[in-house]
């Protein structure tokens, strides 16, 4: 006779939501946002369906209707005008520039957001690479002052948390004292920690126009083929101060979120990168999975591996579904 039966908790919704283990909210999202020069400007992301490149006073109101859903926190990233790159990316620390006047009048028209940098030479440098470019090589060292000065800025201009997604040596620390140094010991390093050399983030570069100009970014990208390696990063940023620490791509990478949340006690965040959202749009396009089931089952699989948060381009989408 059979006297355990797992399905007993599986016969109605109301138990089986009384029995999950794991749960998704709002709350646990971020939405990437991508910004462009200009006025008027809604244009959608061709490889990302649902996705667009918003000027200024296009993206204010979206972040409104946005907070409404409940959505809190945002993640920005600038598409910068070709003139205006060059190899010091210096752009990228001009107070004047796209990045910091978005952040500044986001904050004065919504305080209440929670606004998340982006620090990383790409957007600004004419080689299309996170750090500087010589001879081929890519400058470790010589790279950092240059993303400090950056952090300052966004920090100046109303930032509530920094992002390095650069993956260069000893950024973390870097930026922690100069930040602190300059008086913003209030403002949070969530580390692009376990940033894979990845082929999920062509849709990005699109929208971004940020490939690199020549060679690809592996001697600073970690190995897809690595694991151990992980925690290496990990425990380097976790003594160089960071607040977060986070794995990117996510859907790929479960098993390394698992590897964090198990040894830190610092929150673990997933980055739900560009391919793996196109991948659920374009199928659901053509009729091959329900678009809705299948991004909710990636974030509860991303939550499920120990994401505390999910920088993810379906925050919108799941908030209207009011989950």
């Amino acid at each position: 006779m059979i006297t355990r039966r797992p399905r007993r908790n599986r016969k109605s919704a109301a138990l089986r939501n009384m029995v999950a283990e794991t749960s998704l909210s709002v709350d646990n999202l971020i939405y990437p946002l991508f910004l462009i020069e200009g006025e008027n400007q809604k244009i959608e992301v061709a490889s990302m369906p649902g996705q667009y490149r918003w000027s200024l006073d296009q993206l204010l109101p979206e972040i409104g209707a946005c907070l409404n859903l409940g959505i809190t926190t945002f993640a920005l990233f600038p598409a910068i005008d070709e003139a205006k790159k060059d190899k010091m990316a210096t752009e990228s620390h001009n107070p004047e520039g796209l990045y910091p006047t978005a952040l500044r009048a986001i904050k004065q028209a919504y305080p209440e957001a929670v606004l998340m940098t982006d620090v990383a030479m790409d957007p600004y440098s004419s080689d299309g690479h996170d750090g500087i470019v010589e001879n081929g090589q890519i400058l470790n060292d010589e790279t950092l002052e240059v993303l400090g000065k950056m952090a300052l800025t966004q920090a100046e201009a109303g930032a509530d948390i920094i992002g390095p997604s650069d993956m260069m040596d000893g950024r973390v620390g870097y930026l922690r004292e100069t930040l602190d140094a300059a008086g913003h010991t209030q403002v949070s390093i969530m580390s692009y920690t376990a940033k894979y050399a990845s082929a999920f983030y062509g849709p990005f570069r699109d929208a971004l126009d940020s490939a690199p100009k020549a060679g690809d970014k592996k001697t600073y990208q970690m190995n897809p083929a690595n694991r151990r390696e992980a925690l290496v990063e990990a425990d380097l940023d976790t003594e160089e101060g960071a607040d977060f620490l986070m794995v990117k791509p996510a859907l790929a990478y479960l098993d390394v979120i698992r590897l964090l949340a198990d040894n830190y006690d610092l929150p673990i965040a997933a980055y739900n990168v560009s391919g793996e959202y196109a991948m659920v749009k374009a199928a659901a396009q053509k009729g091959w999975l329900d678009g809705e089931a299948t991004m909710l089952e990636s974030l509860l699989s991303i939550r499920r591996a120990g994401a505390t948060s999910i920088l993810t381009y379906f925050a919108r989408e799941f908030a209207e579904l009011g989950k």
